[in-house]
């Protein structure tokens, strides 16, 4: 049995929302699984030096205009959040803290987050939002509250993001197929053709 395709990715990323959107169908048509991995890109930069798009002269106006444009393309719901980028520690954490025992849960609640902040424009920063999202989700919102303030819990979504800097992961969405690295939502037609071809 293939080892499952890795998707890398930050709630803060339109690009990690775009992907979300297609890489589970992606894989299901080659009879492959996905395993979601949330990472703090925050530590990323600290490494390589960059920052947000959207804090960079230039960059910023062709990404607003390239993140609606994708959009469109796909034809998935966006509106574009006021607060940008997301910090998305409170929904990584909140996922780490599921994904062991409940990972189905773990999936739906980075979905849903992705949708909410991506397709809905909605701030999820704050922990008291992804609770009450996650509540609605049949998450027990106190029971999330309380794992996000864990250390443990705290530890490993750090940890989680060291393990994928150390296998090269410097953006989102960022896929790994049986070793072979894509970065970009614009690379899975890329991914698509790898899994049906085998590799070129």
């Amino acid at each position: 049995m293939p080892e499952p395709i890795a998707f890398y990715f930050d709630f803060a990323s339109p690009y990690g929302y775009f992907a979300a959107t297609r890489i589970d169908g992606i894989a299901r048509a080659h009879g492959r699984e996905v395993a979601w991995r949330p990472i703090a890109l925050g530590a990323t930069f600290k490494l390589t030096g960059m920052k947000p798009t959207v804090e960079q002269p230039l960059r910023a106006a062709y990404f607003r205009r390239d993140i609606q444009r994708f959009a469109r393309l796909l034809g998935v719901p966006f509106r574009m959040p006021q607060a940008m980028p997301m910090n998305g520690l409170a929904a990584g954490r909140a996922f780490w803290w599921l994904n062991d025992e409940r990972p189905e849960a773990a999936k739906r609640l980075a979905f849903a987050v992705l949708e909410e902040h991506w397709g809905r424009g909605r701030d999820l920063s704050d922990a008291a939002a992804v609770a009450r999202l996650a509540g609605g989700l049949g998450i027990d919102p106190a029971a999330l509250l309380a794992a996000v303030q864990d250390p443990a819990v705290k530890a490993r979504f750090r940890d989680e993001t060291e393990r994928s800097m150390a296998l090269g992961v410097f953006g989102s969405p960022y896929v790994i197929v049986d070793g072979e690295p894509f970065w970009g939502a614009d690379r899975l037609d890329q991914v698509e053709r790898w899994l049906a071809t085998g590799g070129w």
